[in-house]
């Protein structure tokens, strides 16, 4: 096992003008609208959480366990619960396959070809069909610049056909930043995509608050016909969300100022506020704003806090080897690169964990996304490297 040593990495946060001015009162949830679920944080507690588990020693905290270096911008873990392999994505347009940590030496997929990498655009996540074992799907940018959501056929778990690729939405982007990124099935058999505004900066094409575009929302796919409508909305970058439990949790991209992680039902029509607000604070406080049926954060993290710039969800953990952290949400930041969770219950949040402060977790660089392999065990991706998260007992 290899501890990752500590490296702190503070880049310069997006630019954007104007300050913020705080909101003084947030919505109150209404679970028949979905209208909000914003709800305050309770600070970090000292202790771990206890498990009824008998046989396992105490947890005294984690520590990351390198799998695979040397990569070209891994940004996603997934696998397909309870299957033989476990994926691994990087942003060049290929897919891996990771079976007993080890990573394959040929790729699962190889679309480089169709694929445009630069900046915030590439391959940016996979999807495996929940019922189908000999289907995945991915979101990319296309080389026009474009996303793409595509379905592939596999012919094996070590090799998918890109010659049977079969786009189901292909939507113009304005601009070259912005695209959002993860997709997932939820349990109604529907894809899920995350897309951001469009680019630019300050909402510069008006998509945050537009329910006739696709864009700035979590828009929900037909698998079968390709059928797309706008979920909820008033997104600026969602570059990863996890659902779990009848709940989204959204770890969206900031502006200026503030980072955040909203927790709401999952149903559709919410809006979660931008550019009305960034975090829990008016984005343009020289004309007011309304924060009447938003559902609002309920984690803000302001640029600067552990060298946060742009922040990385996360997904809930649902593994059986840490039944400790069991149910918590995990999310990280680029420039950060820390390790934070949070519990939330009964629309609200219970507790957090900062793991780097409390429990001496080290920062292993930048962090770009996270992910889980066929046990439900969890990774986290840097620019070059997969890192599993394991238990210090």
């Amino acid at each position: 096992m290899k501890r990752i040593a500590l490296l702190t990495v503070i880049l310069a946060a997006c630019s954007g003008a104007g300050s913020l001015a705080a909101i003084t009162s947030r919505p109150t949830a209404d679970p028949t609208t979905a209208a909000t679920t914003a709800a305050s944080s309770s600070s970090a507690p000292t202790t771990l959480p206890s498990t009824s588990t008998t046989t396992l020693p105490e947890l005294l905290g984690l520590e990351y366990e390198l799998v695979a270096d040397k990569l070209p911008f891994p940004v996603q873990v997934t696998a397909r619960p309870g299957g033989d392999v476990s994926y691994v994505v990087t942003k060049d347009g290929r897919v891996w396959a990771l079976i007993d940590g080890k990573l394959g030496e040929d790729p699962v997929l190889n679309i480089i070809d169709r694929v445009r990498d630069s900046g915030e655009q590439g391959l940016l996540a996979l999807a495996l069909h929940p019922e189908d074992s000999g289907l995945l799907y991915v979101h990319y940018t296309g080389n026009g610049g474009q996303t793409v959501i595509s379905e592939f056929r596999m012919t094996s778990d070590l090799a998918a056909d890109a010659a049977s690729e079969r786009i189901l939405l292909e939507l113009p982007q304005p601009a070259s930043n912005h695209n959002g990124g993860m997709i997932q099935f939820d349990t109604e058999g529907y894809l899920v995509v995350g897309l951001g505004d469009g680019g630019g900066a300050n909402d510069t094409y008006g998509n945050g608050q537009n329910q006739e575009t696709l864009l700035g929302g979590l828009v929900r796919i037909d698998a079968a016909t390709g059928d797309a409508e706008l979920f909820n909305y008033g997104l600026r970058n969602p570059w990863r969300f996890w659902i779990s439990e009848g709940l989204v949790y959204v770890a969206d991209v900031g502006q200026n100022e503030f980072e955040e992680v909203s927790v709401a039902a999952y149903v559709p029509g919410v809006n979660f506020g931008w550019p009305i607000t960034e975090g829990l604070h008016c984005f343009k406080p020289s004309t007011g704003c309304d924060t009447a049926g938003l559902t609002l954060p309920v984690v803000e993290v302001a640029h600067g806090d552990a060298g946060s710039c742009s922040i990385t969800g996360g997904l809930v953990y649902f593994g059986t080897a840490i039944p400790e952290i069991a149910g918590q949400y995990f999310y990280s930041d680029y420039c950060g690169g820390y390790l934070r969770s949070l519990l939330f219950v009964n629309g609200d949040v219970e507790s957090e964990i900062d793991w780097n402060l409390e429990f001496g977790v080290p920062v292993p660089g930048r962090v770009t996304g996270f992910g889980h392999d066929v046990a439900g065990e969890m990774y986290v991706t840097t620019e070059n490297e997969v890192l599993k998260l394991v238990a210090v007992r």
